[in-house]
């Protein structure tokens, strides 16, 4: 309910009386009761509070104005929200000069643009930043506490924006905690036999970002790109879970854009790699147990270096909790072989027993626990991660599953037609989630994902993704990477700065290098459309014209860091 004032957010469960007020003017966040509503407050539905932020302009409310229900987990209804809207404090903006207005709505671009990115969760009843297994273990106490206080700060994609609500006990119930990633529900049947099959990626908001400028940890031990995925069975009141990681080789590197189609890796030749490197995986073990490290990144040429420093940093920290397996993907399926990915699965086949499940009873009692966990990664911790998660879940399923009686003694998971299109979707669908979400396409390799097979047109879906993450790399990541962490608070906004990161002017030959490149290619097009008197003269133009695009663009390419979009909010870690 909506007055000049203050916003009143009425809760609507039944036989709920609370309502938050939040004053426009002062900021102050009380309670109070329904009747408190003035009358002539314009109303209208809206889901969830996201939370606040403070741009230029002042104080601004986000709430969640659409929602999608994903399905019921154990009982509790699981939401995806769909639309938010976002509320400004102040009635006016004649406060404001020319330049802070065009600032203020260039961080009301940048906010509406993550929330228009797909992937946001949220429940009312149900923790879902924790797996089953931690929430099995944990005390009355955590079972009193509200969602806010409980949850795995990890995944609180809105963390940042609570922070004035979380400050306020009384009103956590009205602050929810949103999952970004991606989940997926399926009633599945086999052998006659029900049961409720989910997926949940959960992304991590520490070092979150965009593919090129987020690479490696930073100084507190945060991989980027790291996502926690688990496998959930439910089958007559038992509960099975699988969980694995994705996480960028953790060591202090850089990839930037420079227009080339793939950058050189650079590893930090100063830095204290272990210290990361050991605080990154002293936080693993105590969250999830042993560390089997999968790492698929090629062998020879770029990533050469940075498979062979993670080995070393792996065996220089000689913890026997920690196990490191290096496997070219691309050199062991060249020619599209990939049924030898095999090969890998055999030969983590007895640690991936070892590792086991967790798995409850009907009654709750924890008949096994999952002691670690598979940490998977590629460059970017996508394709080739996603393919490897998906082949060692299907067979920690298959366990689950024949343990469970919904499987016959003998009976394989790849023979139930029905339940592996939907297995094999799932798995893609997710690939693609974490791929928008981190470099602004489509996974590639999900037509094995989705088929169990590597198709020509697979290839040539990959090759236009691969296209468009050139150019949303090159001209558009610099937008997004300010865009998250804007978003996250990793940039706070005063409107009290003498100099706005915003107004930094563009090197003039940013735009008109470009623009020299695109006349002269263009002249060198017109110029063989409409020939001359005589051929002579035609070619000539046609040289003249097309030696300035090329040499133009060779100019550019060999200065590719000055033309791309770079972020200006916060600076980035820049390796030379």
């Amino acid at each position: 309910h909506i007055t000049p004032e203050k916003f009143y957010v009425e809760a609507c469960d039944d036989g709920a009386d609370d309502v938050l007020i939040i004053d426009r003017v002062s900021t102050e966040v009380t309670l109070s009761v329904k009747k408190d509503i003035p009358p002539s407050a314009v109303t209208r539905a809206i889901f969830g509070i996201l939370g606040t932020i403070h741009l230029v302009a002042g104080n601004y409310l986000i709430v969640i104005t659409k929602k999608k229900k994903i399905g019921e987990f154990f009982n509790h209804v699981i939401w995806k929200a769909t639309d938010f809207d976002v509320l400004s404090y102040k009635k006016t903006m004649l406060h404001l000069t020319d330049i802070q207005l065009q600032d203020n709505k260039t961080f009301l671009a940048m906010m509406n643009h993550v929330l228009s990115m797909d992937g946001f969760y949220f429940s009312t009843t149900y923790d879902l930043t924790h797996t089953l297994q931690r929430l099995s273990n944990t005390s009355p106490e955590f079972q009193e506490m509200s969602l806010l206080e409980r949850a795995d700060q990890r995944f609180v994609w809105n963390g940042h924006l609570l922070r004035e609500l979380s400050a306020q006990p009384e009103v956590h119930r009205f602050a929810l905690p949103v999952l970004h990633g991606f989940i997926t529900m399926h009633s599945c049947s086999i052998n006659g036999k029900y049961f409720d099959w989910i997926l949940i990626s959960r992304r991590s908001c520490f070092r979150a970002g965009v593919r090129y400028y987020v690479r490696g940890i930073d100084s507190e031990g945060h991989a980027a790109n790291f996502v926690e995925t688990e496998q959930i069975v439910h089958y007559s009141g038992s509960r099975a879970s699988f969980v694995q990681t994705r996480g960028s080789i953790p060591l202090y590197w850089s990839q930037r854009p420079n227009l080339k189609y793939k950058p050189l890796p650079l590893i930090n030749k100063v830095a204290n790699h272990m210290d990361g490197f050991q605080r990154h995986f002293d936080s693993q073990i105590i969250i999830y147990g042993k560390q089997v490290i999968i790492n698929l990144v090629n062998q020879k040429g770029s990533e050469k270096p940075l498979e062979q420093a993670f080995a070393t940093m792996v065996s220089s920290l000689g913890n026997g909790m920690i196990r490191y397996i290096a496997f070219d993907f691309h050199k062991e399926c060249k020619n599209m072989r990939w049924d030898r990915l095999s090969i890998l699965l055999d030969q983590v086949a007895e640690t991936q027993d070892e590792l086991s499940y967790f798995l409850v009873d009907p009654a709750g009692l924890v008949l096994s626990n999952q002691e670690g966990v598979f940490r998977s990664n590629c460059m970017d911790c996508l394709d080739r991660t996603n393919v490897i998660q998906s082949l060692l879940a299907r067979r920690s399923l298959q366990a689950q599953l024949q343990r469970l009686g919904v499987l016959h003694v003998g009976q394989k998971l790849e023979e139930q037609d029905e339940f592996e299109k939907i297995y094999k979707n799932a798995w893609a669908d997710n690939a693609n989630a974490c791929a928008k979400q981190y470099a602004g396409t489509g996974a590639l390799k999900t037509d094995f994902t989705r088929t169990g097979k590597r198709t020509q047109l697979g290839l040539i879906m990959d090759g236009w993704n691969s296209l468009i993450r050139y150019y949303k790399n090159n001209f558009s990541d610099g937008f997004r990477q300010d865009s998250i962490d804007l978003f996250l608070g990793n940039y706070s906004v005063d409107e009290l700065e003498s100099h706005s990161p915003l107004s930094v002017p563009r090197d003039l030959k940013f735009l008109a290098l470009p623009i020299i490149m695109v006349v002269a290619f263009s002249m060198c097009i017109i110029c063989l459309l409409m020939a001359g008197d005589t051929w002579t003269e035609t070619l000539a133009y046609v040289l003249f014209w097309g030696v300035a695009s090329i040499g133009t663009f060779f100019i550019i390419l060999y200065n590719g860091k000055d033309f791309v979009d770079a972020p200006r909010l916060v600076q980035k870690e820049k390796i030379d």
